[in-house]
């Protein structure tokens, strides 16, 4: 399976969730951005034991930071999942070349990266609870964007 969507995770805090997503994308065939600094050292043994062997089958790329990242990926759509977000990812209308970004574990993004995204979109969730882990999110969001978009380009 292979698709022009890709997983953007921008400044990850967590080497276990980043390799997870990047596990997600080896198998769905979906590219991954690493937009750093990350919170953690890249050749972390928690990043290689979560995403074992799959990250010889990934098509990943690291950004120095933000403006690298959009200088890389100009003209193409940024969608960022959000709990600041209006529109459920279930009512939002993908592109099969949309970018979706996901936040820091700990903070999210900056106001002015949210401000300069395409679209935000959220997960609808149980009221008073604050969000769900960062991977699950990107699985459950991008599930739904291959689903409409039609999977393998």
């Amino acid at each position: 399976m292979s698709t022009s969507l890709r997983l953007a995770l921008y400044q990850p805090d967590m080497p276990t969730n980043t390799g997870s997503m990047l596990r997600l994308g080896a198998c769905l065939g979906i590219g991954l951005d690493i937009i750093e600094p990350c919170g953690f050292i890249w050749d972390d043994k928690r990043l290689h034991r979560v995403a074992m062997d799959y990250i010889d089958h990934i098509n990943y790329e690291r950004h120095q930071d933000w403006p690298a990242f959009l200088k890389a990926r100009a003209g193409r759509r940024i969608v960022l999942l959000t709990t600041k977000a209006a529109a459920p990812y279930t009512a939002f209308i993908f592109q099969p070349d949309d970018i979706l970004m996901v936040g820091r574990e700990s903070a999210g993004v900056p106001e002015d990266v949210h401000n300069a995204v395409h679209a935000r979109v959220t997960i609808p969730m149980t009221k008073g609870l604050r969000s769900l882990n960062v991977a699950l999110a990107a699985a459950m969001v991008l599930g739904e964007a291959i689903r409409q978009t039609g999977g393998a380009s």
